[in-house]
């Protein structure tokens, strides 16, 4: 199987509050909107939110989100009045990581690759 693109794809309970939430609060660039949905860049790949879901979020289902520098991303999200599920700390596999849910939630995990990290490849 040869992958071109991925997207993952959130059918939230509230559409509007969900898109509010990854726009405005988040900060995500839009890749494209349609009739009922929107679709945001999220690194290599994006993220869909569009339709309507009838049941709460898995707590199998995690959005892992790559950030340059944690502690202002954090910044940022509690000057909008999101306030951390988890504030951020060094994990025992030596990332930093926070966590954060949408207005269904959905578990998001902002994590940063800090310098020395074997799987940091950007070196800035």
């Amino acid at each position: 199987m040869e992958v071109l693109k991925s997207r993952l794809l959130i059918r939230p309970r509230d559409l509007d509050a969900a898109t509010a939430f990854y726009r405005d609060t988040l900060g995500l660039a839009v890749e494209r909107e349609f009739p009922g949905g929107t679709v945001f860049f999220l690194g290599h790949g994006s993220l869909e939110v569009s339709g309507q879901g009838d049941a709460p979020s898995s707590p199998d289902l995690v959005l892992w989100l790559q950030v340059r520098d944690l502690a202002g991303t954090l910044a940022e999200l509690k000057a909008k009045g999101l306030a951390p599920v988890q504030d951020a700390q060094r994990m025992p596999w030596g990332l930093d990581e926070a966590w954060i849910a949408d207005p269904d939630g959905t578990r998001i995990v902002l994590v940063e690759v800090p310098e020395g990290h074997p799987i940091r490849t950007d070196t800035r």
